[in-house]
């Protein structure tokens, strides 16, 4: 049978055991190692063979050096082509943003690191330090204490929210007195701090710090009475069969439980739910690290305030009554620190002291914001850069209008109109002045969303609205509200102390 064999087979045939003999002296050589590894001693003889094996898998791994050789020397020649297709640019517009630009990143922030180090030396060698705190924390601060005492109080709404339920849910009122209740209940949450600070000549921090705690608490009571108003309606519904089983009722099941009320008021969310996602434990460690990180931040916003800010507001003229040009420099001039403060403003809040209070609390859902900074139109922003606020609006604003009828554009213009009205709230009372231009800065975002959504839908996988909503809204929008309330304040006080 062996002479019948032709030579192509007899070629496979060494073939073959060519490489049968290779693999199994690359098992040998493993073997060999993992048992030299594992035995302390052997005999003379077993050195021997492990000698051998060695030698012939260095042979081997000889050749497999010299093939290797061999083909750098045969591939990588002089005559070998270099261009072998078609490619772009890094930086061409067609592929710009589909390349990684880290390390550019990397130096933006390099370079504004030292700019702005460069800067503020400059700044403190030629002014000194202006850090002046009697704007925030004046001699009338101590003795703020009607806000104190206004904010002590403020705990007492919830707990009347809490009787309410408790009464409704006993079937001892009916739903037009408990509707009834609860607007008389979230109302008086927010004009009690509005009168209090109205009637006192307070500190502009306080002032606003106790706005933002009660427009806070007005947004959870609405959210708990709604809620409970809902899950009201629908437990009634399951008990005549009118809906399936299968409902929102199942995962947030009615109940009026006094400590679900004071975990919703103190944790990190808007919505109110029976029950909340859960960590399993509080990271110590890292509660202290995003301490030490929020002063570090809250610092460096207070420098930039009181060196940069102060000195260009005191130094300008109102917008609308001086020199067109000299009050867009100021605005120019504004916008850059300005911007500083915003973004870490955003970071102390939004990211550091949000998470620690949800790690405090362990609180799961930590989606407090989005990417907003890659927003393409007005709208993206306003859906991702503040989370907590967009769920309550979706929830008892959007959707409740679309339910009852209302169109889509007239919701999203409600929704705006809500957000405006707590904006001209929050920076109206502690300044007592009442001009709207945070409300009418808000509106103005209307427009704003309709045109950066016409630009994106026609400048596809563009960024034009997001330069568009960074130009308005961070670079002109809000250092022309800082000089404007900044001169209608200082107005104000002239007039006080002359009078």
């Amino acid at each position: 049978m062996a002479a019948l064999e032709s030579p192509e087979n007899h070629i496979k045939a060494t073939a073959t055991s060519t490489a049968t003999t290779s693999s199994s002296a690359t098992s040998d050589l493993k073997f060999s190692v993992r048992r030299r590894s594992t035995t302390v001693t052997d005999s003379p003889s077993t050195e021997m063979m492990e000698s051998e094996d060695l030698k012939s898998n260095g042979k081997e791994c000889d050749k497999v050096t010299n093939e290797n050789r061999s083909d750098i020397k045969f591939n990588y020649r002089p005559s070998m082509p270099a261009h072998r297709g078609v490619r772009e640019s890094p930086l061409s517009s067609d592929a710009f943003f589909k390349q990684s630009h880290a390390g550019l990143f990397n130096l933006c922030i390099v370079v504004l690191v030292a700019i702005n180090s460069r800067l503020i030396i400059e700044n403190i060698i030629k002014y000194g330090w202006l850090i002046n705190s009697g704007f925030w924390f004046s001699s009338k601060s101590l003795r703020d204490w009607p806000l104190f005492m206004c904010c002590l109080s403020l705990p007492a709404f919830p707990f009347a929210a809490y009787l309410v339920e408790k009464l409704a849910y006993q079937n001892y009122l009916p739903q037009l007195v408990v509707v009834f209740l609860h607007t008389i209940i979230t109302t008086g949450s927010l004009l009690y701090p509005v009168s209090v600070i109205l009637r006192c000549d307070s500190a502009f921090l306080s002032g606003v710090t106790l706005m933002l705690f009660s427009c806070i608490v007005w947004l959870k009571l609405v959210s708990y009475a709604h809620t409970n108003s809902d899950l009201r309606a629908i437990a009634k519904s399951i008990d005549r069969e009118d809906v399936p089983s299968i409902s929102p009722y199942v995962g947030n099941p009615y109940d009026t439980y006094f400590k679900s009320l004071v975990y919703f008021m103190v944790a990190p969310t808007l919505c109110y739910q029976s029950s909340y996602p859960r960590t399993e434990s509080v990271r110590k460690g890292w509660v202290v690290q995003q301490f030490v990180k929020l002063i570090i931040f809250t610092g460096f916003m207070g420098f930039i305030i009181e060196q940069y800010i102060n000195p260009i507001v005191k130094n300008s003229q109102h917008p609308f009554k001086g020199n067109l040009l000299y009050a867009i420099e100021r605005v120019l001039k504004l916008s850059v620190p300005n911007l500083y403060v915003w973004l870490c403003m955003f970071y102390c809040f939004f990211h550091l002291w949000l998470n620690i209070l949800a790690e405090l609390l362990c609180f799961g859902d930590r989606e407090f914001y989005k990417d907003w900074w890659n927003a393409r139109t007005v709208e993206e922003y306003w859906r991702m850069w503040n989370m907590p606020v967009h769920k309550w609006m979706v929830r008892h604003i959007y959707f409740p209008c679309l339910r009852n009828k209302i169109p889509k554009g007239v919701a999203i213009l409600v929704a705006f109109l809500v957000s405006a009205v707590f904006h001209e709230l929050c920076i109206a009372v502690p300044c007592h002045v009442f001009k709207l231009w945070a409300f009418i800065g808000i509106m103005l975002q209307v427009p704003l969303v309709v045109i950066t959504k016409f630009l994106q839908n026609k400048f596809r996988s563009s960024m034009v609205g997001n330069m568009i909503f960074w130009l308005f809204f961070s670079i002109l929008g809000q250092p022309m509200c800082v000089l404007l309330y900044y001169h209608d304040l200082m107005n104000r006080k002239g007039k006080t102390e002359s009078s």
